[in-house]
């Protein structure tokens, strides 16, 4: 099922030479800022064109197949724009090591009506079929992926409770162990007994992009939104829209329109924090203790 993967070269000049012909070269590499984990570049190739290359230190090359395979479901379901990945690699020279080479999206302004198109076609790809996104089950993903530099877990599971307990919250919990005390870890035993009771079985599956905050889109070719920077898997709609909620939220347009699609289910508001707590704890992971407090409350939140 890994329609997402992608030829892998030797080096940057391999993967030139064989998409473009052996006689393109790169004649400008120009950094382009923005995350935190990879180095990002637009090359100008000596034809004109342009592409857009991330590098990580060399061993992290399937970190970049993950996203590959993300951006390929994405556009898979045919809703919403994403950037083509052409190949991964291992050698770019002086740039770093592995990398992953990806269509170039020049950054345009935003169209008038650009939330409510934005918010119509989320709703449209949660909507769409998910049978192609997921072996053995009904939720997960064909592989593991990442979520920012942590791996992220999508083992295949027919319950969504289970599957949130499973693969969000107990791995990233199981790695935060070190800031817990003992009243901690008693509450979190008693919240994740209660998941069941807390979430409920989306009317459909869909497949999320994972990682839905405001540096993870942007206005592509068409000036419409275009996702960047996946952590997919098949889940509940409702666990993307939390998580455009968790710092600062989109214009108010924006959700207008995704509920017309009708995939945000009664009660949502009282399981929107359980959702982010998975990427709480994640940041708490990986950035540290600043994030104890929030962790803290959410959890005190559901098991009072």
């Amino acid at each position: 099922m890994a329609f997402g993967k992608l030829q892998h070269y030797a080096s940057l000049d391999e993967a030139i030479a064989s998409i473009f012909g052996n006689n393109i070269k790169v004649t400008e590499t120009q950094r382009v800022y923005g995350g935190d984990i990879n180095r990002s570049y637009r090359l100008a190739l000596s034809d004109g064109g342009q592409v857009f290359l991330k590098t990580n230190p060399e061993g992290q090359a399937g970190f970049f197949q993950a996203e590959a395979a993300g951006l390929s479901a994405i556009s898979k379901t045919g809703a919403i724009g994403a950037p083509k990945a052409l190949c991964t690699g291992e050698d770019c020279g002086g740039l770093g090591g592995a990398f992953l080479l990806l269509e170039f999206l020049e950054k345009t302004a935003y169209a008038a009506d650009y939330w409510e198109v934005f918010g119509h076609q989320l709703a449209d790809m949660h909507r769409a079929g998910t049978k192609d996104f997921v072996d053995g089950g009904t939720f997960g993903f064909y592989q593991d992926n990442y979520i920012g530099a942590n791996r992220q877990k999508n083992a295949a599971s027919e319950s969504w409770a289970a599957f949130f307990r499973d693969c969000r919250l107990q791995p990233q919990i199981a790695q935060a162990g070190r800031y817990f005390d003992s009243m901690d870890r008693a509450r979190i035993h008693k919240l994740l007994g209660k998941l069941d009771d807390i979430l409920v079985e989306p009317k459909q599956p869909s497949l999320l992009h994972g990682d839905l905050w405001s540096g993870n889109f942007m206005a592509g070719k068409d000036s419409k939104a275009w996702l960047i920077d996946p952590a997919v898997s098949v889940g509940h709609a409702e666990a993307d829209i939390a998580m455009t909620e968790l710092f600062g939220g989109f214009p108010q347009r924006f959700y207008d329109a995704y509920r017309e699609g009708g995939c945000i289910q009664e009660g949502y508001e009282g399981r929107r924090n359980l959702y982010n707590l998975y990427h709480l704890l994640n940041h708490l992971n990986l950035f540290g203790g600043t994030y104890l407090h929030p962790v803290r409350d959410i959890i005190r939140e559901y098991t009072r």
